[in-house]
Formats: structure tokens, sequence, C-alpha cells
């Protein structure tokens, strides 16, 4: 046989794949720790992690360990059956973040779905809201994922054009806005405040110092849930466990997923206390597959590597790092840099017809891959195991990458 090239491997995608994505020009057959491989086997520094699901890096080998014994084991047995995983993961997950129950599921988005359910059954149930009349606050430039109801509140054309009729029930304000928020709690029917803590998608936006906390109090006040998606912030990404605890907010509703389970497998989580979770009762929410044995093996593996390795202290540590050597960067393209932790973006002005994406086609031969997002900005999300010595490799390439455009 032929051996295939990148090309071979790109168009039979292209004739055969539907046309949902557009990625990078490289096809990579391996990973570990920090670096992938391509298929003529080039070596590159992953900085984007899978929309932040590869925090313990590239097939981790605790996580390997975990997938393949289970594996062997005992892969699927659906929620007809009691399995002897399910329960020692739930034990593990609620001790591990503070929570009276866990829902486990598949993907981010499927937790979200979950989290919306839950909220508009506590709000029939337990707040007393008219049955079919309840709301829910989210903000602009939110990204929570793609299904039907999901892109109903989103504010970007391309998650959302030609997509409706839209799911009612959600009320949009501007992000990093108390005042809005606050406005929009008066009225009796608000069941919860959905919300990223950092909006990834969107570009990484930090929102103000106290945002959290004052939203928080705000919801307390008027018996509001407040509902954290933390599927690209938590699990240290950005400096903490979760990024609600930069404030010492605990969530009513906690979103969790991507680095639950380190990228080897689809796994997500909701967490909420009694009072919420046990709104919903058998037959009324479930998956297949969630909280099946291999997905509760790999994510207690998972969430160990995080706290055994110190990751999110190590992502605190070199976040700061990366953002100093960024602003050194001699560039007119670099109009903005901002993050927290290792959950970094860099705002690129267009020069000589040149942008974002040329960027990263350059950074890309030169071993670093990224993404952008929204045409103009590039996101910097590598594996939290990365070294010190690692990110400064990796930024004399980004460094050389912006010095080929002045």
């Amino acid at each position: 046989m032929t051996k295939m090239t990148t090309q071979d491997f790109m168009k039979r995608e292209e004739q055969y794949g539907a046309h949902n994505y557009h990625p990078l020009p490289v096809v990579l057959d391996k990973g570990k720790g920090v670096y992938v491989w391509d298929v003529e086997g080039k070596q590159y520094y992953d900085f984007l992690s899978s929309y932040s699901a590869l925090n313990q890096g590239h097939c981790h080998p605790e996580l390997v360990k975990a997938m393949s014994k289970q594996a062997e084991k005992l892969a699927l047995t659906s929620r007809a059956f009691y399995n002897s995983v399910l329960g020692e993961f739930e034990e593990y997950i609620t001790g591990y973040f503070g929570y009276d129950k866990v829902l486990p599921m598949n993907t981010g988005v499927e937790a979200d779905e979950t989290a919306i359910k839950l909220c508009r059954k506590w709000a029939y149930k337990q707040k007393g809201i008219t049955e079919n009349q309840a709301k829910i606050i989210v903000c602009e430039n939110n990204f929570h994922g793609r299904t039907i109801t999901v892109v109903s509140m989103s504010t970007d054309p391309d998650a959302r054009k030609d997509y409706g009729p839209y799911t009612p029930g959600f009320k949009t304000i501007p992000y990093n806005d108390t005042e809005a928020l606050e406005r929009e709690l008066e009225d009796p029917n608000v069941a919860g405040f959905l919300l990223e803590p950092i909006q990834g998608e969107a570009g990484v936006i930090v929102p103000d110092d106290g945002y959290l906390r004052k939203a928080y109090d705000l919801c307390k006040k008027h018996n509001v849930l407040f509902i954290a998606d933390e599927v690209q912030t938590g699990m240290g990404r950005t400096g903490k466990i979760l990024a609600c605890d930069h404030e010492e907010v605990r969530p009513d509703i906690l979103i969790l997923g991507k680095a639950i389970s380190g990228g080897m497998y689809p796994v997500s989580a909701v967490l909420a206390d009694d009072n919420i979770m046990l709104t919903i009762q058998p037959g009324e929410h479930g998956s297949t597959f969630g909280g099946n044995p291999i997905a509760a093996k790999v994510a207690m593996a998972a969430l160990e590597v995080v706290k055994k390795e110190n990751l999110a202290e190590n992502a605190e540590k070199m976040g700061k790092i990366f953002r100093e050597e960024l602003k050194k960067i001699q560039s007119d393209m670099i109009t903005k840099i901002r993050g927290k932790g290792l959950l970094n973006a860099v705002v690129i002005k267009p020069k000589n017809g040149k942008t974002a994406w040329d960027v990263c086609v350059s950074m890309k031969e030169n071993g670093v891959l990224a993404k952008p997002t929204h045409g103009d900005i590039i996101r910097f999300a590598p594996p939290l195991i990365i070294t010190e010595k690692q990110l400064n490799e990796a930024m004399d390439k980004i460094r050389e990458t912006l010095s080929e455009f002045n």
C-alpha cells in the first residue's frame, strides 16, 4: 500500500465527512503529554488541549491504565441495572466538589441540557412558578454547546442562524453586567442564571473581579439558582480547581465536562444538592451511556491526577509567566492579551491581509498548534502539566512566528 500523506487524509475527510468544521491543515497521529505528532512524524506543542479537555495531557498513563483495565472487565450496562463502579464514582466526585448528588452524562452540552431541565423542575416543584412560565437568564456571547435549546439562547449568528423555531424561556443580558442581572431578577418567574465564569469560545472574556460573587449574592436574594458552566474553565484550567473558586462562589448547579475525563472518553457531570437534584424522578431524564463503568473509572483517575499533580497551582504559575512573555513580544498585530491561569487569548489585528488564521498556520509550521475564534482571536490553552522549560520553548516558537509578520 502507498503511504498516505497529510493531503490524502485531508481529502478523504473532505469527501466523506460533513463540512461542519474548518480545521488547521495538520493531520495528527499520536499524542503524549504536551506534544502531538502528525502523520509525517513532525512534533508540535498542543496549545489548544482539545478546548481544555486535555488538562492532564495526552494519554496520561494513569488514565490509560484505568480505561484499559475497566474496558477488559465491563464497559456498559445502561442504567437499567446497577453496576459495581458507578456508586464509587458518585461518592468520589460529590466528596471532591462538596455536593449531595451527581447526575452523570457524556458531553458538555448534555450536562448543560441536564442543568436546564433540573432548574425548570426545581422552579415548578420547589419555587412554585406556574408551569411553563419559568425563565432562565443567560449572557450574550455565551457558548454552552450546539443543541437546539442551547443555540436558542446563543447570540452567535453562525451557531444560531437557520435553526429556528427556537426554544423559549430564556432572557439574554450582557455578560459582566450585574445591574442588568438585578433588573431581570425582579421578575418572579426567573428560576436560574446560567453563565460561564470565563467565556471561553467568545475569546476568553474574563469578567471584572467581584462579578461572580455579586451575581451569586443577587441570585440568593431573589431565590434564583446560580448555574455555572465550568466545562472549559473547570479542573484547574484557570489556576483554581473551579473558576468560581477565585471568588469563593459555590454554584447551586455545577456543570462539568471535558477534562473530567482527561480527554480519554466522553464524560460530563451535573452536581447539586438534594433539594434540587431530587426534583427529577425515575423515567424523567437519563442517558444510555451516562455513568457507564469505563467513564466512571476514567473520571476518578482524571480527577485524582488534577489533585495529585497540583495542576491548578501549575496553571496559575505558568499562566502568569505566559502572559508576561506575551507582553514582551514586539508585534503591532497584538492588540490585547487576556486570560486567567492557562486559559489565555490574544486579539490579532490584521496586517497586510494576514489574519489570526494566517498566524495560526505559521505557528503550526513552527511547531505550536492553536486555533483562532471569531476571526481575530487566538486561544492558548496548553495542557496543565506543561513545565516552565516547555513553556519557554513554545514561547520562542510563538515569538518567532509573530516576528515573521513584522
